[in-house]
């Protein structure tokens, strides 16, 4: 599985190299200094978010207006006021770049203020700048969403679906015929563990262990951890290997568990399209991700156990406020119940 991981950092320290050459000198120095406190892909997110924030100062703001991005100074960062950066998360509102229109709704907009935290927070730690005026912007409030999971008897319609395919186009049921065991094997590992799907395609054969149910994954932060999975998992998983070994992989992806009808390691994107296909069948009013699927499982696995330091653990989650938030609805349910348990006086 590291092989797989590797490949994707390397993929994306290009990627970030390709971006910086776009930006101003600082922000090279700004990337440099955090690498060894983030992943990869999250700097790649910096980087756009960055890009946003740098071409507003280069086009928007009159004091800069007119200067290159790859011209911008830690001297003009430094110089910036509070009032500057509120017209900046004004401007995030709406904004045209290359005759494409961005609008950002307060999710969009915390993620680049917090790259912008991020920015000011290195330099000036590093004494680099004098004034830090992002902390001094205020975080949009985020309005809860209700978490869409697939209920009960919508779980079992869909690996019914992914199982028998009759449901499916002709042309669908087609190529059903060679990828059954596939698809059903990764929707019931998704369903039945509540990995991510980063995690799913960077799956080896060799992170099985059949003797005791596990298996080997690369969390998002890097560390690797052992989680285990029921009976229905293991007999699915069994079963797409019987068919698995019987493929040819192309080179360099022989090791892959989970393998395309080209004979490559699946990819992020083939999943989401392999859930979204099969969920379309089971719900319309849904929109069901793979991420969908892993809420589902957290949510079983609550009601299961009631354990909500379990249910982080298992779901990779470092703080467990954060698994509270997704999961306060039920939270809510149980101490209803628990009103409900006690009787003062009887009846």
């Amino acid at each position: 599985m590291s092989d797989y991981h590797e490949q994707q950092d390397e993929k994306n320290i290009k990627h970030l190299r390709e971006l910086l050459a776009e930006l101003p000198p600082l922000a090279g120095q700004f990337f440099r200094g955090i690498e060894t406190t983030t992943a990869s892909r999250t700097r790649i997110a910096y980087a756009y978010d960055l890009k946003i924030f740098f071409t507003f100062l280069t086009e928007q703001l009159p004091k800069l207006k007119g200067k290159a991005i790859t011209e911008l100074t830690l001297a003009d960062i430094d110089a910036l006021q509070v009032d500057d950066l509120e017209q900046y998360v004004e401007y995030l509102n709406y904004y045209e770049t290359k005759e494409v229109t961005h609008r950002n709704k307060e999710k969009g907009k915390s993620r680049k203020i917090a790259s912008l935290r991020s920015l000011y927070h290195y330099f000036y730690k590093k004494q680099k700048i004098k004034n830090n005026p992002a902390l001094l912007i205020d975080m949009p409030k985020l309005h809860e969403h209700h978490i869409t999971r697939l209920e009960t008897d919508e779980v079992a319609k869909l690996l019914d679906e992914a199982e028998s395919g009759e449901s499916l186009t002709k042309n669908q049921q087609y190529w059903h015929e060679h990828t059954k065991e596939r698809d059903l094997a990764l929707l019931t590992l998704l369903l039945g563990t509540g990995i991510r799907v980063s995690e799913c395609v960077g799956l080896n054969i060799e992170d099985l262990d059949f003797s005791v149910n596990g298996m080997k994954i690369i969390r998002k932060g890097g560390s690797e951890v052992v989680l285990y999975f029921g009976e229905e998992v293991r007999e699915a998983l069994l079963l797409y290997l019987d068919k698995r070994k019987k493929l040819l992989p192309l080179s360099g992806h022989e090791a892959a568990l989970f393998l395309s009808m080209q004979q490559k390691r699946m990819s992020v994107r083939s999943v989401q399209n392999l859930v979204k296909k099969y969920s379309g069948l089971v719900t319309k009013l849904k929109n069901i991700s793979p991420h969908k699927l892993r809420s589902t499982y957290g949510t079983n696995l609550y009601r299961e156990t009631g354990d909500i330091y379990l249910v982080a653990d298992v779901l990779g989650h470092k703080d467990v406020n954060t698994t509270k938030k997704h999961y306060a609805e039920l939270e809510d349910e149980r101490r209803r119940a628990a009103a409900r348990v006690i009787k003062l006086r009887k009846e």
